[in-house]
């Protein structure tokens, strides 16, 4: 059985992170800096939650620690949630041990002491296969596995020794406006087809009816400015994966449908027959959306 040790900042890209190891039947440890994610990362199913105590605020600073433990532990795949902070800690873990890493796969497959992976390239035109002989660093982006959910793990504190050569000097919190999209089973998403700015009314009340999450394409967020910027779905976005992705006035051009390849459901409402989205759509809608909303949103609502 191969030992696979994960890291997340983000506890429910954890618990998805566990569900791909649980999925092929690894040995899998969680690791953690903080005592506040190691309380709720004991749910995610994993064998054991190790919280590394390296009496340090900045988590990167225990990467060189962190490569002697994977190393001494004979760990195969260090599978790191693909977030900001995820990412910089990979990298380091990866230079520290001098060994292969792949950021931002979409599948992985561990067996024999190798581990092959598949990851998007050119907006999601192609598919990048790679093999790598262990042991492997990779970051995995939210929405490709399912999360797991079982007993309490053992936890299990070890102390570490961090680098200080980085110091924190000050924390400004990041303002965020716009809605976390990561774990909605329900998105209405807006394209340029929307004319006018308070027609966004239409837009909300379909979501209303829909207990759905809004979001929208690139144009909408950064041209217009009419949804935050962190609602904006797409390869330079947030990639999703809910149960249903309702897209209203969406053509679907390739940057924009890299976001949404996981959704379970795809439905699509556009006028032009010809727009690409419709290539790509479990179901289509080829009508007005001024026509069309108000009538699904009203027929919603009746349902209910």
């Amino acid at each position: 059985m191969n030992e696979v040790l994960i890291y997340s900042d983000k506890p429910s890209l954890a618990a998805e992170l566990v569900g791909f190891a649980r999925e092929e039947e690894h040995d899998v440890t969680i690791v953690t800096f903080s005592p506040e994610e190691a309380s709720e990362l004991v749910g995610c199913g994993a064998s054991k939650v190790v919280l590394l105590d390296g009496d340090s605020d900045i988590p990167e600073n225990n990467a060189r620690a962190l490569a002697g433990l994977i190393d001494e532990w004979g760990v195969s795949l260090f599978a790191v949630g693909a977030t900001p902070r995820g990412r910089d800690l990979a990298a380091r873990v990866a230079g520290y041990l001098g060994c292969g890493m792949a950021s931002d796969v979409s599948a992985v497959h561990l067996l024999d002491g190798k581990l092959s992976t598949e990851r998007l390239m050119y907006g999601g035109a192609m598919v990048r296969s790679e093999e790598f002989s262990t042991p492997v660093v990779v970051t995995i982006p939210s929405g490709r596995f399912e999360a797991v959910r079982g007993v309490d793990s053992p936890l299990e504190t070890i102390v570490i020794q961090p680098d200080m050569r980085v110091h924190l000097v000050e924390r400004e919190p990041l303002s965020q406006e716009g809605a976390d999209l990561s774990c909605a089973p329900r998105i209405v998403s807006v394209g340029m087809g929307v004319s006018k700015r308070e027609d966004m009314a239409l837009i909300e009340g379909l979501a209303a009816a829909l207990d759905a999450r809004i979001g929208c394409t690139r144009g909408i967020a950064e041209e217009r400015g009419w949804v935050p910027a962190e609602q904006y779905v797409g390869i330079s976005g947030v990639s999703v994966a809910p149960d249903l992705y309702l897209s209203v006035g969406v053509s679907g051009q390739v940057q924009h449908m890299v976001g949404v390849r996981d959704a379970k459901v795809i439905v699509a409402i556009d006028k032009n027959e010809k727009a690409p989205i419709f290539r790509e759509a479990d179901f289509g809608i080829v009508g007005d959306l001024y026509a069309v909303v108000p009538l699904l949103t009203d027929a919603l609502v009746t349902a209910r």
